[in-house]
Order: C-alpha cells, then structure tokens, then sequence
C-alpha cells in the first residue's frame, strides 16, 4: 500500500510542479516541443514494452487487441466530443485563441483532463498490487512521471495566457490533476483483487489510451515544428523505456 500511494502522489507532484513552472516562466513551445514529444515516447514504450507483455501473459490476444481498441476509441471520442483529453498532447492547439475563448472551454477542458488523470491514477494503483513484473511497475511509474511533467505545463501556460492569477493557475493545475490521486485509490482499493485476466484487460484499455496520447502528441507537434526534433525526442522516451524494462530484468 505505501509503495502504491507514493507513486500515485509523486505522479501528482510532478504535474503540480510541471504547472507552477509555467505559471512563473513563459516557456517557448520548442523545449516543450521537445519534452511533450520524450514524454509521448515514453508513453508508447510503456505500452509496448510493459503494458502488452503483461496483458497478453494473462489474456487471449484478441481480448487485448479489443481492450486496446476501446482504450484508444474512449480517449478518441472524449477529444472529439468533448474536448482535447490532454493538453500537452494537444499543445499545438493551446494557441492564443484558445486562451481568449478559455471561458467557453473550461467545463471541456476539466471533465477531459479529469477523465485522462483518473486513468493514471487508475493504472499505477492496479500496479501497485497487480502480478505485474517489478520491471512493468517501475516503468509504468517512470512514464507517467515524465508525461505530468509537460502535461502540468501546458495546462499552467493555458491558464496564465487565460489571465489567471500564478497562484490561482497552479491552485487549478492541483485541483484538477488531483483524479490522479481518485484514480489510485479506485484502482488499489477495488481493482486489485479481482482475476488477473480482468487485470490485464483494464491494463491493455489503459495502455489503448497511452497509444492515442502518444500519437495525437507526435502527430500535432509535426504539424507545427520540425520533425526532426519530434521524432529524434519521441524516440529517445521509446529507447529509455525500453532499456529501464530490460534494466530491470536482468537486475530481477
């Protein structure tokens, strides 16, 4: 239980502090280009090296591949209906008009992050006591980690453009960010326990979700800035999840 709780609120930290960073420098976007495109990398090489390996362990692989699908296709119809589900991976978008119509994306904008932040949450506390590998764990951990960070910035770059106070901006990066913490307490009080097939499956959902941010990520940054610093970025969060996984297992 204390190893699960302080990766969900370290996870939570570090979004706070990715958005009282912003409150108090005004970033260009081409470092946070950059740091979006590392964090989507990580995101994708969770799910490949981490999240699949375990969910396929414990699944039939069509029941993985169609828990992928439903994971992408939430997070999909929550962006197009509702509104961007992050917003370091919908950076590009956070442009000066989006902050002068702030007023009219709020409710969006909220239930949308609330929803992605809750399923981090929800993944690190089914982790936390699922029969997942100390290498999967920790990886999934470090991944979520480095994605709060831009995730925190972007979300406290919207709010300062918006005209928010600093300290108002970083009281709503917590308070919305604080699912996360709702999300591990859900997962490790009433997930934990049930079959590891369901276990695998809800990975293998969440996993879905980490594919849609990672390419929604990379693909609008492309749009926007060189592909070289995109995808020389995206690749070096692929490569370090995957050498964190193999790391650890050879140490295990």
């Amino acid at each position: 239980m204390a190893n699960t709780l302080w990766q969900v609120i370290a996870a939570y930290i570090f979004a706070v502090a990715g958005g009282s960073i912003s409150a108090s420098l005004r970033l260009k976007h081409k470092p946070l280009c950059a740091l979006i495109s590392f964090a989507a990398g990580t995101l994708l090489g969770v799910t490949l090296f981490a999240i699949f390996p375990e969910s396929f362990s414990a699944c039939p692989w069509w029941a993985v591949v169609l828990a992928l699908i439903t994971g992408y296709a939430l997070f999909f119809l929550i962006s197009k209906h509702v509104h961007h589900v992050c917003p370091a991976c919908a950076a590009s978008h956070f442009d000066a008009d989006a902050t002068r119509h702030f007023s009219e994306i709020a409710t969006a904008l909220i239930i949308a992050l609330a929803i992605h932040s809750m399923t981090d949450g929800l993944a690190l506390g089914i982790q936390g006591e699922a029969a997942a590998s100390g290498a999967a764990k920790w990886s999934l951990f470090s991944a979520l980690c480095i994605h709060k960070i831009p995730e925190g910035l972007a979300l406290g770059s919207l709010l300062i453009g918006a005209g928010f106070s600093r300290s108002s901006a970083v009281g709503w990066v917590a308070a919305v960010e604080s699912t996360t913490l709702l999300g591990g307490v859900i997962g490790y009080l009433f997930l934990t326990n049930i079959s590891t097939l369901w276990l695998g499956l809800i990975m293998a959902h969440v996993g879905g979700g980490f594919v849609y941010l990672a390419v929604h990520a990379v693909l609008g940054e492309m749009l926007k800035h060189g592909k070289k610093l995109v995808l020389t970025s995206f690749a070096l969060g692929i490569v370090l999840i995957a050498i964190l996984n193999i790391g650890l297992r050879i140490v295990g």
